[in-house]
């Protein structure tokens, strides 16, 4: 199939009259990318880095769909995702995150969150989890993280909460402090 069928068949779905689509992630490149492929679906991406920003979109113009990163310099996407059910109760939206477990998971499906994925998401998908029958499970994803990407991501995410401190990060993970020197010194596995 050539790229202009391809583009064709992309914006042909059957998508509700409302395709508004706020995308909140503070990774400006992906944030863009992740907005541009949406609209080549046949959603209104409204893009926001913060969650400040997101409430004043949410406020203005409660979008049908959102896709919310989950941590954010000013708060977190389960906060988003209840700001904007209190204003569109019908709204659907996905939580991505870049470090996932069970606790995470559980607050983002009571808040509202009709899926959770691991980034990097694609677009295809955020597309198939936000347009999910309500109860469908979703198809597993095509190419899943490799578990030595789940566990670099792990560590990488306790790092950052740690304020890069090696040595808090080391006890925390259970791991010996130039074992994980090693570890963070190496490239992210694919």
């Amino acid at each position: 199939m050539n790229q202009a069928a391809a583009d064709t068949d992309i914006t042909n779905r059957n998508l509700p009259d409302d395709t508004t689509c706020l995308i909140l992630d503070d990774d400006m490149p992906f944030r863009t990318r992740l907005g541009r492929a949406m609209e080549k679906r046949g959603f209104t991406p409204l893009l926001a880095e913060s969650v400040s920003e997101a409430t004043q979109i949410i406020g203005s113009q409660p979008p049908a769909f959102a896709v919310v990163d989950l941590r954010l310099e000013d708060g977190d996407g389960i906060e988003v995702v209840n700001r904007l059910h209190e204003r569109r109760p019908d709204a659907r939206a996905v939580i991505l995150t870049g470090y996932g477990n069970i606790t995470t998971a559980v607050a983002a499906v009571k808040a509202g969150a009709i899926d959770y994925l691991a980034k990097p998401a694609d677009a295809d998908d955020v597309e198939k989890a936000l347009l999910a029958s309500p109860g469908a499970l979703p198809e597993p994803p095509e190419n899943p993280m490799s578990a030595d990407r789940v566990r670099w991501e792990h560590i990488q995410r306790v790092y950052e909460l740690c304020n890069h401190n090696v040595s808090e990060t080391a006890r925390r993970l259970g791991m010996h402090r130039r074992t994980l020197q090693r570890i963070l010194a190496k490239r992210a596995p694919m």
